[in-house]
């Protein structure tokens, strides 16, 4: 018979979910699965209430705050004070917290988890998990995140590691950005492309997301690691929690317009690295090009969902186009 402890309940097929869950199964575990979207897997439940009957620590990997609020709310008449419920969703500070409260009302444990890592790292069981909620109930969950991790991060009470993802996110969209357009400038004037690897070798401004994005930005390989629909939504919550705090973050928002002109051509489910395609560089390959939407198709986005910081912004890009 399996041990309580190796049994483990995960909610969301994504990307980064199911690549967790094969690494539970790989060490051992039992791992009991839903998704929105039916998949043919081993232990599939028809609901996350079912999931909670299953398993005590249940790791959440959904798309946004809404999804978030909508599990945990389905799940909550089977938690218990046995139960601990991982939330690895970047979300809101807010929305942690609410989704937390849902959590606490049954007297079960709630930790705010996002991660840090790729398609790539979730595969091998290299993430980096930034955690805050309950110390207790972090060294409960620590065995089972450890088998998706190479680092666990303790930040504090929950909605602060939320914050903490978020602005490191926003620090990767803005990396993006300047390798664009540095590309871009050194295509202009007649600079191989090859050439800034090396020359960064050695740079200060060399960062993980340089190593990772930019052979893939130089071959037009922009198979989703982490789409750029993705990233417009954490944007959103980075200006979002900035103007509630009356900042200014002018570098994020010029980027956001730029994803919101990149998700009208119908990139959206490509990596976010896909805003280098504003520039064309002659001569280099596309392994893996984003099929535009034609005009008379494109979604429009919904004006309600845009930050009034962006409003100026994307008009601007609109008249451009």
């Amino acid at each position: 018979m399996q041990q309580p402890e190796a049994t483990a309940g995960l909610i969301g097929l994504g990307i980064i979910g199911s690549r967790v869950a094969a690494c539970l199964r790989r060490s051992g575990y039992q791992v009991w699965l839903w998704n929105r979207t039916p998949r043919p897997e081993p232990n599939f439940l028809s609901s996350p209430n079912e999931v909670a009957e299953a398993a005590r620590h249940i790791q959440i990997f959904v798309s946004n705050g809404e999804a978030l609020l909508s599990v945990v709310r389905a799940m909550a008449p089977a938690l218990t004070p046995a139960h601990i419920i991982l939330n690895h969703a970047t979300v809101s500070p807010a929305e942690a917290r609410e989704a937390a409260a849902i959590v606490h009302e049954t007297h079960a444990a709630f930790l705010d988890a996002p991660f840090t890592g790729s398609r790539d790292a979730a595969g091998s069981g290299q993430l980096v998990y930034y955690v805050g909620g309950d110390p207790q109930a972090i060294q409960s969950a620590t065995p089972q995140l450890q088998v998706s991790s190479k680092q666990i991060l303790e930040v504090g009470a929950v909605g602060q590691a939320a914050a903490l993802k978020i602005a490191t996110n926003l620090i990767a969209a803005n990396a993006v950005a300047s390798l664009s357009e540095a590309l871009a400038l050194l295509d202009r004037h007649g600079v191989d492309l090859n050439k800034l690897a090396p020359a960064m070798e050695h740079n200060a401004a060399r960062s993980g997301v340089f190593d990772m994005k930019l052979p893939c930005m130089i071959a037009g390989d922009f198979e989703p690691r982490f789409a750029l629909k993705h990233m417009f939504k954490d944007l959103q919550l980075a200006l979002a929690m900035a103007e509630d705090k009356d900042l200014e973050l002018p570098a994020a928002s010029a980027f956001a317009g730029v994803i919101m002109a990149g998700l009208q051509r119908g990139w959206g489910d490509n990596d976010f690295s896909v805003v280098s395609r504003f520039y064309d560089y002659p001569g280099r390959g596309h392994a893996s090009p984003p099929t535009p939407v034609p005009p008379t198709t494109q979604p429009e986005l919904p004006q309600e969902s845009i930050p009034p910081t962006l409003k100026n912004l994307w008009g601007l890009l609109r008249r451009k186009k």
